[in-house]
């Protein structure tokens, strides 16, 4: 038994050389085949910040996020990047107590084997603060009016104290808590959520502070004073076009309007609309534009612009003519040939504004037939339409294809 054990010291130092040589095989045969690679994380690494005490606050500025260099085996840095929730960073600011701290940033990797090479930055600078809070009262603030004629009526709050809190610094800056609604122009009730906001006793914003609640309902009713009325605007036209036109739109602006009468009753018993000074539009044959003055009865005036715009569309109207035995006409025909077309008339039906088509002559219309480059022999062409004046369209040819034949004609002989 002494023996052997003598001999197994003895080869001791021989097999740990051995094993020691088998895992540096090992360890090369594994680089040669997955090769650790060092490489910058293309995303940056959020930064948690862990153990701080509730009752204290960071005051200052700190950077969200690090950049980090890792060295992998080339098969897990797809992994890596594909899941960027492996990789944590974080500043621990467990037992601290106010004051300024410059914190090491950790930063761990949950796949193995991964090691962190470098970190961006590897320490921030940490300023801690006592947490404060102040319990106040909720001013609703309205830095605007109700459209001319309302009024404002008393405000709800879904609630009328809250909590701001933060760093002492700040909290003893903050002298209220603001709501503030704007109701220019409204002349309906109000529920909006509003956001609150702390302010100091000058009147600007405390900021990064937090306040509790954050939002609040408020409700406000809006109603319409005593003599104030809105009614629709509706616009007075008389005459007629010109021969051809029609109105086919007519606007006003505003389409309502508010009126006011210090004898409430005398609105109270308008209809729910007013009418315009007439727009007479005899004999116009395009769109007309005009501010008109409305048709108040006595004692009622209107809250505002004391005319009215008044936009007419005047429209030519559509119609068609019909032009019967169009001849045709021949171009391209090589003066060596002779042709002849069947038939040598067409019906033209042509569509537009009925002033345009009342002042078309026929020389305005074109028939045309091209005959260019074609050799003697027998065709079904079409015909096409040239119009010369802009604005009227070629509705169909009748009929749409003529027969065409061209010949050479006989070569006269001597003596004939």
């Amino acid at each position: 038994m002494k023996r052997l054990f003598k001999k197994f010291i003895q080869n001791l130092p021989t097999f740990l050389t051995a094993l020691a040589l088998a895992i540096t095989v090992w360890i090369m045969a594994v680089n040669a085949t997955d090769p650790v690679e060092k490489r910058t994380y293309p995303l940056g690494i959020p930064v948690e910040v862990v153990g701080l005490n509730p009752d204290l606050v960071i005051t200052n500025e700190i950077p969200e996020e690090v950049t980090v260099s890792l060295s992998a085996p080339s098969s897990l840095w797809q992994t890596l990047l594909d899941s960027p929730e492996l990789i944590h960073a974080s500043i621990d600011l467990a037992d601290l107590k106010e004051g300024t701290y410059d914190e090491t940033v950790n930063v761990k990797v949950d796949a193995k084997p991964v090691k962190v090479e470098t970190i961006g930055p590897t320490s921030m600078q940490v300023i801690i603060e006592p947490l404060y809070s102040k319990y106040l009262p909720i001013q609703l603030v309205q830095p605007s009016r109700p459209a001319v004629g309302y009024e404002a009526g008393e405000p709800v709050l879904s609630q009328t104290y809250a909590t701001v809190s933060g760093p002492s610094s700040l909290i003893s800056k903050i002298s209220e808590i603001r709501a503030i609604l704007d109701v220019s122009q409204a002349n309906q009730d109000i529920d909006r959520n509003i956001t609150l906001g702390a302010y100091d006793e000058n009147g600007v914003v405390v900021e990064h502070v937090s306040i509790d609640p954050a939002q609040i309902h408020v409700s406000l009713p809006i109603t319409q004073r005593g003599g104030y009325r809105n009614v629709i605007v509706i616009p007075v036209v008389t005459g007629q076009p010109a021969s051809g036109y029609q109105l086919t739109n007519k606007s006003v602006s505003p389409l309502t309007v508010t009126l006011y009468s210090s004898d409430p009753a005398i609105v109270n018993s308008l209809p729910g609309y007013v009418e315009t000074q007439p727009l007479n539009i005899n004999g116009a044959n395009a769109d007309i534009t005009e501010s008109l003055p409305l048709n108040l009865p006595a004692g009622v005036s209107i809250v505002g612009e004391s005319t009215i715009k008044i936009s007419i569309t005047v429209s030519p109207i559509e119609g068609t003519i019909t032009l019967n035995n169009s001849a045709i006409e021949l171009v391209g025909l090589n003066p060596e040939f002779t042709v002849d077309v069947s038939p040598e008339f067409v019906e033209v039906i042509l569509s537009g504004p009925l002033p345009t088509l009342d002042d078309l002559n026929a020389s305005d219309v074109r028939v045309i037939l091209d005959l260019t480059d074609l050799q003697p022999g027998t065709y079904q062409l079409n015909p096409r339409v040239e119009v010369n004046i802009p604005g009227l369209l070629v509705e169909s040819i009748q009929p749409e294809t003529v027969e065409v034949i061209i010949s050479i004609p006989p070569t006269a002989t001597p003596g004939s």
